[in-house]
Order: C-alpha cells, then sequence, then structure tokens
C-alpha cells in the first residue's frame, strides 16, 4: 500500500476545500490530528496532517512552507477542456488558488495548475 501525507495548517478549512470539490472523505481515518481523502478510481488516499503533529510523528523531517515551495505536484486527470475548465472554476469557488489558468500546451494537451488553501499544488490535464 502507499498513501501521502501532507501538512496542513487548519483541518476545517481543508476538509472542506476538498468536500466542495468532491473528494470521498476516509472517515474512519479522520480525526483531531488529520482528515483523510480517497482521490481518483483506485481511492489513492491522502492524508492531511496539521503539521505539528506530522513533525512529531515523523521524526528528524522538517515540513518546508508550502505557499512557496513544493513537496510534491500531484496530477489529476481530465477527460475533457470543459472538465478541466469546471475543475478551475469549482477550485476557486471553494477558495483555493488557480496558480497556472487553463490553456493549451505540446501536443494536444490542455491543463492548469492550482494550489489548496494550504499552498499544496496540483495539476489538472488532459491529454
Amino acid at each position: 500500500m502507499i498513501w501521502a501525507n501532507l501538512a496542513v495548517a487548519n483541518l476545517e478549512r481543508t476538509q472542506k476545500f476538498y468536500e466542495v470539490l468532491g473528494f470521498k472523505p476516509n472517515n474512519p481515518h479522520t480525526s483531531n490530528d488529520l482528515v483523510s481523502f480517497f482521490f481518483g478510481e483506485n481511492d489513492f488516499i491522502i492524508h492531511f496532517f496539521l503539521k505539528n503533529i506530522l513533525e512529531s510523528n515523523v521524526k528528524d523531517v522538517n515540513f518546508g512552507d508550502s505557499q512557496i515551495s513544493n513537496e510534491i505536484i500531484f496530477t489529476l486527470s481530465a477527460e475533457s477542456k470543459e472538465q478541466a475548465d469546471q475543475w478551475a472554476n469549482e477550485v476557486e469557488s471553494a477558495g483555493g488558488t488557480i496558480v497556472s489558468k487553463p490553456t493549451s500546451f505540446g501536443n494536444n494537451y490542455y491543463g492548469f495548475v492550482f494550489a489548496d488553501p494550504d499552498g499544496h499544488k496540483f495539476n489538472v490535464f488532459k491529454m
């Protein structure tokens, strides 16, 4: 098994953001220290831990400020340009930030990058 753990500042804000975008909560793993969601058709799990909890659980690892640096970028697949555009609108409505606006690039590619309220970056990509 593999899953991701990301550091956040505010669990309630994180939970609301990803619920508005339609991700399925992984409720058995939600607590006062983290919120958890399933992503994609294969239910990839991302746990969003309060930063101080994650740093105390993962010894001798410091997590940077995700507002100014990238620890990782996830790519979410869009089925069409229209779906990518819809995602961009939903991200903004939910309180996220569009880092790069939806655009065509390369050989029939289309997409954009957004940041959640804690600055974690996601790439929405249509091939």
